[in-house]
């Protein structure tokens, strides 16, 4: 099993965030689950500013999932490619593998924000 560390975690957001194309990451997650966080972080049960991108053991590798606004060009495929590579290549510098990955396009920009 892969031990996930909070640097390992900060790691792969980074490259996520890097990422030509991604413009924002949101939350994983509910919409229930976001409030209950939420609520949590505003009572001081749970500190803020928490990674948003979520890594996780799967099998002899980790899972990564992700909720990406994007840029409208290059292109949503265009883009989860390069976040995939990414992601993979953060990973193998630790010596950890791929199991699974999901990215979700939560927001589009328009053509005219993404100049």
């Amino acid at each position: 099993m892969t031990d996930i560390t909070p640097v390992l975690v900060e790691r792969v957001e980074a490259a996520v965030r890097a990422t030509p194309g991604v413009r924002d990451l949101y939350r994983s997650g509910s919409l229930v689950s976001n409030l209950v966080g939420a609520g949590a972080v505003a009572l001081g049960l749970r500190a803020g500013g928490e990674p948003v991108v979520v890594v996780s053991p799967e099998g002899s590798g980790v899972r990564v999932e992700a909720s990406l606004g994007i840029d409208f060009l290059p292109g949503a495929r265009e883009t989860l490619r390069a976040v995939r590579a990414a992601v993979v290549e953060a990973l193998s510098e630790e010596g950890i593998t791929l199991s699974s990955i999901a990215l979700t396009v939560a927001y589009v920009h328009s053509r005219e924000n993404s100049a």
